[in-house]
């Protein structure tokens, strides 16, 4: 669902995360302060492996949501409709992803995601990610060092 915004309070998060060689695939790694901050990360890490995001204008916005049984499987189903948002009409390139309601006890989300349709006339081609997956999936919580972490297996 298309959301009303202001383009001139969106602040740019820095980039805490990294892909890792796994064969046949890509696995991302994202880490933040908080086990929200590292879901948003993973979202923009896989976003920015599908193009280069500093091509990417902020002039559209998208709510998402999704729920989960677990930790695991609201992770995985975050990044399936980030990854569906892309897919399917609008076609949108989140830049930024900005998870507003994050609820672990009933392990579901919402997410504001700024972006754009993408065009290949102005995003280079990274490459097409075809599915999320659960395969050696991690999720790394230490809350006393104030560090979180999640891995994920992208099918490319």
């Amino acid at each position: 669902m298309e959301v009303e915004f202001n383009k001139s309070d969106i602040v740019f998060p820095e980039k805490k995360y990294e892909y890792l060689d796994h064969t046949a695939d890509v696995q991302l790694h994202a880490w933040g302060s908080s086990l929200k901050e590292a879901f948003e990360q993973c979202g923009i890490a896989m976003n920015g492996y599908m193009t280069d995001l500093e091509t990417v204008n902020v002039d559209k916005c998208f709510k998402i949501e999704a729920q989960g049984d677990d930790l695991e499987g609201l992770l995985f189903r975050f990044l399936d409709e980030l990854l569906f948002l892309f897919c399917a009409e609008p076609f949108l390139i989140a830049r930024k992803v900005e998870i507003t309601k994050f609820d672990l006890d009933t392990f579901s989300v919402e997410c504001l995601c700024y972006g754009e349709p993408f065009d290949l006339q102005r995003h280079p081609q990274g490459t097409e990610v075809k599915a999320i997956t659960y395969s050696a999936m991690q999720i790394n919580q230490d809350s006393v060092k104030n560090y979180y972490e999640v891995f994920v297996i992208i099918d490319i």
